[in-house]
């Protein structure tokens, strides 16, 4: 039998938006809680919310706001992303959710935050990672920096940060019995994963010159180089005794382990790993790389990276749900699950408490659509 997964007895109200949000509740989905996704009616459902069911509810209106509340009560986690204020607007916010369910960890996703000059305003992951510096250093030297698609800030810095701020809050229920609020910025998650270049800055070994570092294309030796079949192979040999398995590998000159940290060499080298690259296909390179430390792999794109031996073992990529094609990421310790319709949700959450007390209960037994 299998094992229950680790979130089962959490219980989670996710107000359905854009980006970090749903992903952030994909994620506690595919760790088992149990979530019940609200949005309003005719909305086309975004991306990454397929794994929990949906109840639509008119937040303006009095019965889909008394709906809700009912949905509220029952819950350990509510996520939201609305701009700043709207919540309070529906009457929905935390001043009127705490009195109800002291318990309630309130999470707020926004990419500016909740205060602060530019927390009113309009952004996007491209925004949010400019500001931080974390887009700057996406780029080789002289060159424009790269948007990164929105993994970095939306993902990383935003969905990540939010499930990992939430699970901090649950842990520390524990302790005291109530919830809080979390006020969960992209900008702070983003500007926390570049903990590393601050530190390496502060002692000297980071330059505000993008592309000129080790780890962002200045060092021949950790970059992407063109094949000859017009692919691509990444390349991260930083370690000396990396780099030298990547020199033989190359069949480039062996004198190349005792200049590689001469600065002055460093176009010279680049120019002979470009001409040797160039030499062989993508997946020759690959496969001549196999069972060595050369730290060379292919570039591979989506369709591509689902077949590749390595993470099909690991079963990183499930086939898409029935009537898709496809793949979907999974992780070790979760599972797609059928989590049920929304009334099946609304009636096991309702099942706590006497009908005539539960809005939800009542509504779904009717079969509305508030």
């Amino acid at each position: 039998m299998p094992a229950q997964p680790p979130l089962a007895d959490l219980r989670v109200i996710e107000f359905l938006g854009l980006g970090p949000g749903p992903f952030a509740g994909m994620l506690l989905a595919d760790l088992g809680a149990d979530i019940l996704s609200v949005a309003r009616p005719g909305t086309t459902m975004p991306a990454m919310a397929e794994n929990r069911p949906v109840v639509e509810a008119d937040l303006k209106s009095p019965e889909g706001r008394e709906l809700v509340l009912g949905l509220i009560d029952r819950a350990d986690v509510l996520i939201e992303g609305f701009r700043p204020g709207v919540m309070e607007r529906l009457g929905l916010g935390p001043d009127d959710t705490a009195p109800r369910n002291p318990g309630l960890v309130y999470a707020r996703m926004t990419g500016w935050g909740q205060h602060g000059p530019l927390a009113a305003e309009a952004g996007h992951d491209l925004n949010y990672i400019g500001l931080t510096g974390a887009l700057h250093h996406a780029a080789r030297a002289g060159a424009v920096p790269t948007p990164t698609a929105n993994l970095l800030g939306d993902f990383g810095g935003g969905g990540m940060y939010l499930v990992l701020s939430v699970l901090a809050a649950l842990h520390q229920r524990r302790s005291t019995g109530l919830g809080q609020v979390l006020d969960v910025a992209i900008v702070d998650g983003t500007a926390y994963l570049t903990a590393m270049l601050h530190e390496y800055r502060s002692s000297g070994m980071w330059s505000d010159t993008a592309g000129a570092n080790r780890l962002d294309t200045g060092a021949p030796f950790y970059d992407v180089y063109r094949c000859a079949d017009g692919r691509h192979v990444a390349i991260g040999a930083l370690e000396p005794q990396f780099f030298a398995a990547l020199v033989e590998l190359l069949g480039l000159d062996p004198q190349w382990s005792r200049w590689r940290n001469d600065q002055s060499r460093w176009p010279e080298l680049r120019r002979a790993i470009e001409q040797a690259v160039a030499g062989r296909t993508r997946d020759a390179w690959a496969a001549a790389a196999a069972g060595t430390d050369a730290c060379l792999t292919a570039v591979l794109d989506l369709a591509e990276a689902a077949d590749h031996p390595h993470l099909r073992a690991r079963e990183v990529l499930v086939p898409a749900p029935a009537g898709q094609s496809g793949w979907r990421p999974a992780i070790p310790a979760g599972h797609r699950k059928d989590a049920g319709s929304a009334q099946e949700v609304m009636d096991r959450w309702a099942a706590d408490a006497p009908a005539q007390q539960d809005p939800a209960r009542a509504a779904s037994q009717k079969g509305e659509r508030i």
